[in-house]
């Protein structure tokens, strides 16, 4: 077996396409009118980016963002976003007043979340969406807690400390009998709550999955995640089939080619770049369109068998992207490893450059 050529210091690259973005957010929003888009960017945009692709998605209609903290609210903040932003993971750390400051909306799913709001000292109401679980177990106050935390928030807002504009929920998405009971639980905790006294500019409960599927959950807006990246929120069918398009696309360049009663070539993106280890016998990537199964993943590397084809030390690889050339999605992807595409495209290495088109 013979080395052909060699090259030094490859990077792979996560092209990012915000036209095709766009074009998800734009068809959901459509989707679900007159509801309105609150996009997930959580975990930087699910490893997209979180700024370049909030921009996008408020260009191509989402009235409003959704991260889990506080943290990266700010960033958006001071990036020059200024609509909506709901923040709802929270720790004993949670630096309240800068979030409540930067008008930060907050998800409170607990009594001692609004003491600590209280106890900030910000210079302004805190904007607070009230959280009940209604089954997911996720967070968000018990049915048995629940009135508590109204009443706690009542008192609050009498005193100038909060202002409630919303209750909410998420859904377990495990089955259409779940999520319908589940709304039915979010309804009456929401009557509940107004029986107490809470006045809500705004519900909401859905996210990807019952805000394609399940008109009657979608309420003010939907959070949509994983579908506007592009990807289905469903086993029975693909992104493609709802008129998505996967917005990422993983390429790595071969840095090794070698002959010999089959050609195998090197590429430059391994497990620690975020490529998935098990499934590797059913795994195959695209090279010169053409598909190639791979033979090991490696720390940096993997190694995929060419067969007789020609290829050269600098051709391009396609690990997953939107599927229209030939090349394997995220989603097809996660099936060989045995996991979601949401996992596929957070997990890509945030030393992975992102290069973004359109």
């Amino acid at each position: 077996m013979t080395i052909v050529d060699a090259v030094a210091e490859p990077l792979p690259r996560a092209v990012i396409d915000l036209g095709t973005l766009r074009h998800n957010v734009a068809h959901l929003t459509r989707l679900i009118a007159p509801a309105q888009t609150m996009l997930a960017v959580k975990a930087d945009a699910y490893g997209h980016g979180l700024i370049p692709v909030a921009e996008a998605g408020l260009a191509a209609g989402a009235t409003s963002l959704a991260v889990l903290e506080i943290p990266a609210g700010l960033v958006l903040r001071h990036a020059g976003v200024t609509v909506p932003i709901l923040a709802w993971l929270h720790g004993q750390a949670t630096d309240w007043r800068a979030g409540i400051e930067s008008d930060i909306e907050l998800g409170v799913s607990a009594v001692w979340q609004l003491e600590a709001i209280a106890a900030a000292g910000a210079d302004r109401p805190a904007i607070v969406h009230l959280k009940v679980d209604t089954g997911l177990s996720r967070n968000g106050a018990t049915r048995e807690e629940w009135p508590g935390l109204v009443q706690a928030a009542l008192e609050l807002e009498e005193r100038g400390v909060v202002r409630i504009r919303a209750a909410w929920s998420h859904l377990a998405d495990a089955s259409i009998a779940d999520d319908e009971a589940a709304l039915a639980e979010f309804r009456d905790a929401v009557a509940e709550a107004e029986a107490l006294g809470a006045q809500f500019e705004a519900l909401h409960l859905a996210a990807s999955s019952a805000g394609i599927r399940m008109p009657e959950a979608r309420f003010s807006f939907v959070r949509f995640g994983i579908a506007a990246y592009g990807f289905s929120p469903f086993d029975d069918s693909t992104g493609a089939e709802l008129g998505l398009i996967p917005a990422m696309r993983l390429e790595a360049p071969v840095t090794e080619v070698h002959v010999g009663g089959t050609t195998q070539v090197r590429l430059a993106i391994g497990w620690a770049d975020g490529v998935p280890t098990l499934g590797i016998a059913k795994t195959s990537i695209q090279l010169n369109g053409r598909r190639c199964p791979v033979i090991a993943v490696e720390a940096d590397t993997m190694l995929v068998d060419a067969g007789a084809h020609r290829v050269e030390v600098g051709d391009t690889a396609i690990l997953f992207g939107p599927g229209t050339d030939g090349e394997p999605t995220a989603e097809k992807y996660a099936d060989w490893a045995e996991t979601i595409a949401d996992e596929m495209v957070t997990g890509v290495a945030a030393r992975v450059p992102r290069v973004y088109v359109n």
